[in-house]
């Protein structure tokens, strides 16, 4: 009875933690557009109110003993603050001049580009199985970006960065938890409060500081509320990522992530009126089609490997 009620409270944690990743991940990129489209707040400063609130949030979780932060050499993690840095920024700014379909399928070129690096620079080798599942991802994405009629060269250029900050940060994130022996929180509780402060150096040559459309200037209390808020939902987004992984598994948050990739490129049509051809939507299908194809091909090879041990 003992052993059912544990397994069952265990449960509820999971389904919990799930959800608070479910609702943050996707709320994060509505609320992000919301702050673009209806306050025009500047893109690096909302990026710095996200590191100051992450990293605020992970000095009190330390605090309450929920991980223990581990001592580390700057400049080791320098140059993965400067790309933490540019994928926040640079994602931002490709939510801000795209659809929210196109900002999403856009992301969905991490994992070729992802490879690409890994094969090109690290030498590691990946099945022909996985690359071919790589074509329809592209297709899919080359086809969403083509009829989309809000198609413009800038948010071209934001995605496009974007996508291959994103992937450096994401090949560098795990060769530094392997070379520095340390998980994903204590990676990120350095990271945040360097990534601030190169973002505080940087933020004044291309953004006002006070004025109209400055940090200080006269907004209003919705917009520096709502800014707050969306600072905190990241916050809960990095959070939530470690626990879930820490709990269940990185197949499971994957799989988990298919679900929210679905759910925010609908929300992105329903709320902001995002116009959707056929042609796009068969992109979008696509797109789906291969990353779903991904996922299935690399546990049946992860099976693989582990029986064969």
């Amino acid at each position: 009875m003992a052993e059912m009620l544990l397994g069952l409270s265990a449960n509820r944690r999971i389904i919990a933690g799930l959800l608070v990743n479910l609702l943050s991940s996707i709320c994060i990129v509505f609320i992000n557009k919301w702050i673009y489209v209806h306050y025009g707040f500047p893109n690096m400063t909302l990026t710095l109110v996200h590191f100051i609130i992450t990293y605020l949030g992970l000095y009190t979780c330390q605090k309450m003993d929920i991980f223990a932060p581990k001592s580390l050499p700057i400049r080791k993690i320098v140059w993965l603050a400067l790309s933490f840095c540019g994928f926040v920024a640079f994602t931002n700014l490709s939510l801000q001049s795209n659809s929210i379909g196109t900002y999403q399928l856009a992301k969905a070129m991490t994992t070729p580009v992802i490879i690409l690096i890994q094969t090109t620079y690290y030498k590691k080798t990946f099945s022909t199985k996985i690359k071919l599942t790589l074509v329809p991802i592209t297709l899919g994405v080359i086809l969403n970006s083509y009829y989309d009629v809000r198609f413009n060269l800038q948010g071209t250029v934001f995605a496009t960065l974007g996508v291959l900050v994103t992937s450096l940060y994401q090949v560098w994130v795990g060769a530094k938890q392997h070379e520095l022996q340390v998980n994903s929180m204590q990676l990120l509780y350095y990271q945040a409060p360097l990534s601030s402060g190169f973002l505080l150096c940087v933020v004044p040559l291309f953004e006002p500081v006070t004025g109209e459309g400055g940090i200080f200037g006269p907004w209003s209390t919705a917009a520096l509320v709502t800014v707050l808020f969306s600072g905190v939902v990241a916050f809960l987004v990095n959070l939530s990522i470690y626990w879930i992984i820490g709990n269940t598994s990185a197949v499971t948050y994957n799989m988990f992530g298919h679900f929210k990739f679905c759910i925010t490129l609908v929300g992105g049509y329903v709320l902001f009126h995002d116009p959707l051809s056929l042609n796009q939507a068969l992109g979008i299908l696509c797109t789906l089609a291969g990353i779903l194809s991904y996922t299935h091909i690399k546990l049946m090879e992860q099976e693989e490997e582990t029986s064969d041990v």
